[in-house]
């Protein structure tokens, strides 16, 4: 049952990449139905660790966003040695910040999981990153062709 919710979700949310919320939102459940199949959570485990894990993602993608907001409008090649300097010293610092949050986090997380299970979670996470750039790369491919073959349609009509 479960791997049939997640093949249908799976399928759901790859039907169309965009980046519209709905598709955000099927992506996200694709997601958590494959983390919950391969960590083979209770529902037990499930009800604390979701809210945990959720709270993480979004402590995460805080960091991340902090540091893309001050690499923006940085470019290497046009800034000074110091500014250079200034900018790998605040990498190693948002290295340091998601170290950090994933050690604590970790440490909530294994209170409501096996050391087994958290494995799994980090194999997962990379699965799905992996299994949705190659649907995304797939996806642009498909696209690339079908332009190529309008344009040739559109020749042959001239």
């Amino acid at each position: 049952m479960k791997k049939l919710l997640f093949i249908i979700t799976m399928a759901a949310c790859f039907g169309s990449i965009a980046q519209s919320p709905e598709a955000l939102k099927k992506i996200e459940a694709a997601k958590i139905a494959l983390i919950t199949e391969r960590l083979e959570l209770t529902p037990d485990q499930a009800e604390k660790f979701w809210p945990i894990y959720r709270e993480f993602g979004n402590k995460r993608q805080d960091i991340r966003r902090d540091f893309d907001q001050a690499r923006r409008n940085f470019d290497p090649n046009k800034a000074s040695e110091e500014e250079n300097k200034k900018m790998l010293e605040m990498a190693n610092k948002v290295k340091e910040r998601q170290l950090k949050l994933e050690q604590e986090y970790a440490d909530r997380i294994l209170k409501v999981i096996t050391t087994r299970q958290l494995n799994n979670l980090r194999k997962a996470e990379n699965d799905f990153k992996e299994m949705l750039l190659r649907r995304i790369r797939a996806e642009q491919m498909k696209r690339q062709k079908q332009r190529r073959n309008d344009g040739r349609l559109n020749d042959r009509r001239n």
